[in-house]
């Protein structure tokens, strides 16, 4: 178990906190929106730590390359489903599209779907993240970032985020199809 590993590890222990958080946030407990902020920035910023200890320490393992993505997702699943609910629940001024919510997630699960069909086929393939999926996360991000501090211009990221997402996902879909008909990673 590396330190890398512990780190990622602690990054999924974070997620159920900050779904408990996100569940008792009333408008009476604005103070629970902001731990929850707090919670979703430390589970990033633990992210960028474990990568930097990977590298710097070689500690990159198999563990490490099948549970970070895992907890990179649990993390922004949550967060995006998290915040849908909320802002919907108590009608904040601000609030992530449903539009939205279901194009992030449908690129999601079809990736998801992706790498277990290739599990299938050629054992466990190795997820190399691409310019596309990473500039994706990132808008991504910024959305979900948008709605805790309820900034009213992001609609505009909003749509760039999904024509990102669009843009990636038929990147790794592409890959997926080449993989698949290749038998090679």
């Amino acid at each position: 178990m590396t330190l890398a590993n512990k780190i990622t590890i602690g990054r999924i222990f974070l997620v159920p906190v900050f779904i408990a958080v996100m569940m008792y946030y009333s408008p009476q407990r604005e103070y629970m929106r902001w731990i929850a902020l707090s919670l979703y920035l430390l589970a990033q910023a633990a992210d960028v730590v474990d990568g930097i200890v990977a590298r710097y320490f070689h500690e990159k393992t198999r563990a490490g390359a099948i549970l970070d993505p895992l907890a990179d997702k649990f993390l922004f699943i949550s967060a995006l489903l998290c915040l849908y609910r909320v802002g919907v629940d108590h009608d904040w001024t601000l609030r992530m599209p449903l539009w939205l919510v279901v194009a992030f997630l449908s690129r999601d699960v079809i990736l998801i779907l992706g790498g277990v069909l290739l599990g299938l086929k050629s054992g466990l393939p190795e997820i190399r993240p691409n310019a596309w999926g990473k500039c994706t996360a990132f808008l991504q991000m910024i959305c979900i970032l948008a709605i805790f501090f309820q900034c009213q211009p992001a609609f505009f990221v909003w749509w760039i985020a999904l024509l990102a997402t669009i843009i990636s996902g038929t990147v790794y879909i592409k890959e997926g199809i080449r993989v698949l008909n290749d038998g090679r990673y």
